[in-house]
């Protein structure tokens, strides 16, 4: 955030509608929000109706004296511009801002995340609006991050889009002849002759579902393409408030792994990343982590938690209670893998609408009386005494696993070899094993800079783009440690195949080369014999490989293709290459990943961790340990910790101290 405005404390809040209430409850929001230690708010997410009530009227009344009440109570104000839903009477009169769906239907008003991105109109009112608040908001120093929008995401396929994406196509190509090649469109006929040609992707061209196509070249271009396009409704944003505030940060929240957006490339353009934590009952920490560690990978710096529930969603098939403890661990467990802030949607539980059921700080019952509300007010009081502690602080790896979303979307698209092919699901499969050593992980895009880490992990690689391949290989031949799998180097930006034989451009790097991928049902399965003995299954897909300089750690134990290497180890320079050529069970997935950790010497933040999560943040000389159990059993506190004392407690760690479910130390070195 260079030449920005930085946090001076650790922002408690969250989301705060009080437009949605009579005034006589904001004074009682405020007396409950000081016994809770919460010091900060989110507003005006969603009032753009309120705030321009007809095309040439605004009114910021009500909002004026929302900012003087939190300004006066020494809010850190977190300001969004309103522009996540539209009012009714630009729906009504300019009908061609709303969004045409993949089955070609044009919507009417209602719901949110309602604007075709493309549409001229939405475009000049969103970033009118932006500037005005900013014109009328920046200067107060309250004001600590403007938050653009709201949770972008979703699709328009209206004729806006189709022109833009026109557009779009014609400056990436150049010429119909290049697009025609990249799209391979000689495949069924499909030749265009004319830019006019060319129609969107959905149901009613080549889409067949939206994780189906008849051409993953033109799906995959029109996810670029939407994904841009969102971009620039956000950059028009933040130039308009660039005119009146040059110093505050400028965000908008994101959702972890969702899956429309190019999130490295929205970084880009972000001054600070937030994003809303909502796990499912059921989602592993180890999930959950991860999406931490991408959203700081993102820029690879720390970030704002923008939303959390402090009880239960709404939305989701089965919204369970948080059990007592388990927001303030999962609130620790943010902080630790780089969050600045922690804040939940929402301060106060709705009256109405989808959302009532939403968790929230205030329950309906509106009193402070509730166990939420003691937690919360828990959780406050030891930020406020942990103070700016972790500020200034970073979380740094020396394993770094890629994350890439043109892989993410053209893996989910291609036709075949199975249809149980997915993405983020390998990717926290290899991600969990460095999660339960305590092995530091960053998250990084195919452009970082590799010669920080000592192992570098992409599994599915099935889309290697130019440059990668060669970045990759002088990574390795300095000394790096590559792993890398099944369904890697098959494709190049255009979703065609690297001819040469699998995997492609990744083939010398990997010294194998393979010549057939086999599918195996749920049902199925095959068994990898190591080296060692040891067996363990294997599935959903099975590499047959020939050995091109790289030698065997396993090979497959049943069907035709018994004794063929299903996993490799490849001598590149002064590194080494792992190919995993199928999908293995747990155990023996960690074997391999053992002997990568072991050539890349790769160090543990703690190895006795014995179950417990631990993560350290670094600042100069200090070292900030967070020690956490999100287990079922009681854990001994791991003996390098002895002696050391609590930051949250005050009190020194004994070699009796024992950490329950959800207990969590914050220790300094």
């Amino acid at each position: 955030m260079k030449n920005m405005k930085s946090f001076n404390r650790i922002l408690y809040g969250g989301d705060y509608n009080p437009n949605q209430w009579p005034r006589e409850i904001w004074q009682e929001d405020m007396r409950m929000f000081r016994h809770a230690h919460i010091n900060s708010a989110t507003i005006n997410v969603f009032s753009w109706a309120k705030i321009q009530p007809s095309e040439e009227e605004y009114d910021f009344s009500e909002l004026d004296d929302i900012v003087d009440m939190l300004s006066k109570e020494n809010y850190d104000i977190v300001l969004a511009t309103s522009t996540g839903a539209l009012p009714a009477w630009m729906a009504k009169r300019y009908p061609e801002v709303e969004r045409t769906d993949y089955q070609g239907r044009r919507h009417k008003f209602g719901h949110r995340h309602n604007a075709c991105p493309n549409s001229p109109v939405y475009q000049k009112y969103s970033a009118r609006l932006a500037g005005k608040l900013a014109g009328r908001y920046g200067s107060n120093p309250h004001i600590k991050c403007w938050h653009i929008n709201n949770e972008y995401g979703g699709e328009c396929y209206c004729e806006n889009c189709e022109k833009a994406f026109r557009v779009w196509l014609k400056k990436k190509y150049g010429t119909l002849e290049a697009l025609n090649r990249a799209w391979n469109m000689e495949f069924w006929g499909h030749t265009v002759y004319d830019w006019d040609e060319i129609v969107l992707p959905n149901v009613l061209g080549d889409g067949m579902e939206n994780d189906r196509t008849a051409f993953a070249g033109i799906s995959l271009d029109y996810r670029r393409f939407n994904s841009d396009g969102m971009l620039a409704n956000f950059i028009g944003e933040r130039d308009a408030i660039r005119e009146f505030d040059r110093e505050t940060p400028v965000t908008t929240n994101l959702m972890g792994t969702f899956k429309g957006l190019d999130y490295f490339k929205w970084a880009k353009e972000m001054d600070i990343v937030s994003w809303d934590n909502y796990p499912r009952y059921d989602t592993p920490w180890s999930e959950t982590a991860m999406c931490h560690d991408l959203m700081r990978g993102l820029k690879d710096a720390p970030f704002m938690l923008m939303e959390q529930t402090p009880s239960q969603q709404n939305w989701q098939a089965y919204n369970s209670l948080k059990r007592p403890g388990q927001m303030r661990a999962q609130s620790y467990q943010t902080i630790a893998h780089g969050a600045n802030t922690i804040q939940f949607f929402q301060l106060r539980r709705s009256v109405g609408a989808c959302e009532k059921f939403h968790g929230a700080v205030i329950a309906h019952a509106g009193t402070e009386e509730t166990r939420v509300f003691r937690e919360v007010s828990q959780l406050g009081s030891e930020l406020e005494r942990l103070g700016d502690a972790v500020l200034g602080s970073r979380n740094e790896a020396q394993v770094g696993i890629l994350f890439d979303w043109d892989n993410y979307w053209a893996l989910e698209y291609t036709s075949g070899p199975t249809i149980d092919l997915t993405y983020v699901k390998h990717i926290h499969e290899y991600y969990k094993y460095f999660y339960d050593r305590n092995i530091a992980v960053n998250m990084i895009p195919c452009d970082a800079d590799f010669s920080r880490y000592q192992l570098i992990v992409a599994p599915v690689l099935y889309m290697v783009k130019d440059g990668v391949a060669e970045a990759l290989e002088a990574f390795v031949e300095n000394g790096g440690t590559f792993v890398t799998t099944y369904m890697s180097g098959i494709v190049g930006q255009s979703d065609n195949v690297h001819l040469g034989g699998y995997p492609g451009p990744l083939r010398k790097l990997a010294g194998v080369w393979a010549e057939e991928i086999d599918a195996l049902a749920p049902e199925q399965y095959n068994e990898v014999v190591m080296n060692n003995g040891a067996v363990c299954r294997c599935g959903l897909v099975c590499d047959l490989m020939h050995l091109e300089g790289a030698e065997s750690l396993g090979v497959y134990g049943r069907d035709f293709y018994q004794g063929m290497p299903a996993v490799t180890r490849n001598r590149f320079g002064k590194g080494h290459v792992y190919y995993v050529g199928t999908h293995m069970e747990e155990q023996g997935l960690c074997g391999i990943l053992e002997q990568a950790v072991v050539d890349a010497e790769v160090k543990s933040i703690a190895a006795n961790g014995d179950g417990l999560e631990i993560v350290c943040r670094t600042t100069g000389e200090d070292r900030i340990y967070f020690v956490m159990n999100f287990t079922d059993q009681e854990k001994q506190m791991p003996t390098a910790f002895l002696g050391k004392k609590d930051l949250l407690s005050d009190r020194i760690v004994t070699a009796e101290t024992v950490l329950k479910k959800y207990d969590v130390y914050i220790i300094k070195e």
